[in-house]
């Protein structure tokens, strides 16, 4: 499994078009957010969910299968029980990476991936490994831009 700093930076700034298996169309849904986070920070998205004809305004697939371009990495927002196909089709469509995202650990489809030669990260958020790793963390509202061991006056007593 890929979850080094050096191997997620690698993977992050090599491969630009990530098919999003799972993704709803429901802007709260964490995986709406992650795939808005990704375009926004210049990667093409690419649904992957039979419910939708078109998410971020990008056509939405029913399968890896149907999708008629080069993909590098696959992101899974699916339960751990549904990752093993996704990973076959992953596999059978030349992808570079499987991604699991956060809370789905299937390591059969771990193994299969990289028996195949892919790359394979599990239980990463993209959207968060992106952040984290190339400065995004201000877009989530986190970063204050102050950097101190003091106690606000505010919260002093």
């Amino acid at each position: 499994m890929n979850d080094d700093i050096e191997s997620l930076r690698r993977i992050l700034a090599t491969h630009r078009v990530i098919a999003v298996v799972g993704l709803s169309a429901d802007w709260y849904r964490p995986s709406y957010f992650a795939a808005k986070y990704m375009q926004e920070h210049g990667y093409r998205v690419i649904p992957v969910n039979p419910k939708y004809q078109e998410i971020l305004g990008e056509r939405s697939y029913a399968s890896l299968l149907d999708i008629p371009e080069p993909v590098g990495i696959v992101d899974v927002f699916r339960r751990t029980d549904d990752v093993l196909p996704i990973a076959r089709q992953a596999v059978e469509i030349g992808a570079k990476v499987l991604w699991q995202q956060l809370g789905v650990l299937n390591h059969e489809a771990d193994a299969l991936a990289q028996a195949a030669g892919l790359e394979s990260v599990m239980d990463r958020c993209v959207k968060i490994e992106h952040a984290r790793l190339f400065g995004g963390l201000n877009w989530a509202g986190v970063n204050t831009r102050v950097v101190s061991a003091r106690r606000p006056r505010w919260l002093a007593y």
